[in-house]
């Protein structure tokens, strides 16, 4: 008698554990409705379309992030090789859309916008 106690109380906090996930996952598409109001902060590809954009000259991926950040566009979340991670981005754009990519690659490291 007195296991059937332990496992009854034992069974509780399981059932209490469930219910936070489905409140979670109902409350997760009213927090993305409260952020479409503000301005959201550009991804380093959309920043690095924009200032090419806007030089209209050919630059490498470590004067993009110089600039990027001197504009407040994008600035680098503490990663220590910003200018790769931009450069593998901006390749794989080229490589997945083709023709269609905002970027055109015009030398050695160098970008610019198509």
């Amino acid at each position: 008698m007195a296991t059937t106690k332990n496992v009854a109380k034992k069974a509780a906090p399981a059932k209490a554990a469930k219910a936070p996930k489905a409140q979670a996952k109902k409350a997760a598409p009213a927090q993305a409705g409260k952020s479409a109001g503000r301005a959201q902060k550009l991804s380093a590809l959309d920043a690095a379309a924009k200032v090419l954009g806007e030089t209209g000259k050919a630059m490498n991926c470590k004067e993009l992030i110089e600039a990027m950040a001197a504009k407040g566009y994008w600035k680098s979340p503490a990663g220590k090789t910003p200018s790769a991670t931009l450069y593998a981005s901006i390749i794989k754009e080229i490589a997945t859309k083709g023709k269609e990519s905002r970027f055109q690659k015009t030398d050695r490291g160098t970008f610019a916008r198509r």
